[in-house]
């Protein structure tokens, strides 16, 4: 495959530059036939998690396609569901630049984005031209809250965005966990997540009946939690009768890139060194859960190996965003292949 040749080009510009010019890449590829030249192709091994129906475990990870423009590319890719995002209810430019930085001698990522998107009108049109989810592909769409709005009215933001979104999504995922909106990870504490769950329940019957379908509500927690944190979440998933729950978001841990350059940047830490700590608190998360809803494992997932992990910590689906940066497409059909051998085993 190509893309160790097209790494070393984009490696040498911003990451965020290169980002941009990645993604056209991948639309042309798509629009020109030959995203084969990228990707291998992923045997079908279907699995169904939520009540939905998916191709493959392999999913895409919010945070790559904010906005939903890349949808089609993306799934050409051999990916099992994509998940777009996260969008907020108003445009927001996030943090100023430069707020992303590669420290590759340990393939991890440092971002400070701050939820910068178009809005979730925009999201809606994007995707709206999408033959994937015509098609009846697996589209998640993940949601927050705006920068700008207080922490005790952030409920607000999220019900907003569920109602809006809830009619073109697969599965919705809730993020409370960015270390990169000031006080978000506060809604992970106790009473603020019995209350917003409970809100967020409450609107999907409402929705459900309005539009006649049930589409699912998943949580996107941190890793940086206590035991009692993980077991108190675990609780609250269950009585609010969550569909499932996405482990993890980024870090705010600097182990495993200390003394590097760019590691005292702010921001999420992601990739390699993020490995371990995302897997435990899924098989944390997992024996809290007791079987009651499933887990969708995110975190280091560079190799198949990684992925075959996450799934024998006891999760149902995998994603990852910067393996794919350091590994490319070529990391779907690894991933795949992986989690396939162990169900085999």
């Amino acid at each position: 495959m190509i893309y160790p040749l097209l790494r070393h080009f984009f490696f040498a510009l911003d990451a965020e530059t290169a980002h941009g010019i990645g993604m056209n890449g991948v639309d042309f590829l798509n629009a020109t036939g030959t995203s084969c030249l990228l990707a291998n192709p992923v045997p079908p091994d279907p699995v169904r998690v939520m009540g939905i129906d998916f191709p493959n475990p392999v999913g895409l990870a919010a945070g790559l396609d904010k906005n939903g423009d890349h949808v089609d590319a993306l799934a050409a890719l051999g990916f099992g569901f994509i998940e777009i995002g996260t969008v907020t209810p108003r445009a927001q430019p996030g943090n100023p630049r430069p707020r992303m930085f590669r420290i590759p001698e340990r393939q991890a990522i440092i971002n400070r984005l701050g939820f910068n998107n178009d809005g979730v009108e925009k999201l809606l049109a994007n995707i709206a031209g999408a033959t994937f989810t015509r098609r009846g592909g697996v589209l998640g769409i993940n949601i927050g809250k705006n920068f700008d709005t207080p922490i005790e009215k952030a409920a607000g933001d999220y019900l907003l965005c569920l109602d809006r979104v809830y009619d073109a999504a697969s599965y919705v995922t809730v993020n409370i966990s960015s270390p990169n909106t000031r006080n978000l990870r506060e809604l992970q504490n106790d009473l603020a997540l019995d209350a917003l769950l409970g809100s967020l329940k409450s609107a999907q019957a409402r929705l459900a009946d309005r539009h006649g379908k049930y589409v699912p509500l998943a949580l996107k927690i941190a890793p940086d939690l206590e035991d009692a944190q993980i077991q108190a979440i675990a609780d609250l998933l269950r009585r609010h009768r969550m569909d499932g729950v996405i482990a993890t978001n980024t870090t705010v841990s600097r182990s495993g890139v200390e003394g590097l350059p760019n590691a005292e940047q702010t921001g999420g830490l992601s990739g390699a060194p993020l490995a371990a700590l995302a897997t435990a608190v899924l098989q944390k998360l997992s024996i809290g859960l007791a079987g009651e809803l499933p887990i969708i494992g995110v975190g280091g997932i560079m190799r198949g190996a990684d992925a075959a992990a996450k799934i024998a910590a006891g999760a149902s689906l995998v994603q990852f965003y910067t393996g794919f940066i350091y590994r490319g497409p070529e990391l779907v059909a690894e991933a795949a292949a992986a989690i396939a051998a162990g169900h085999a085993a």
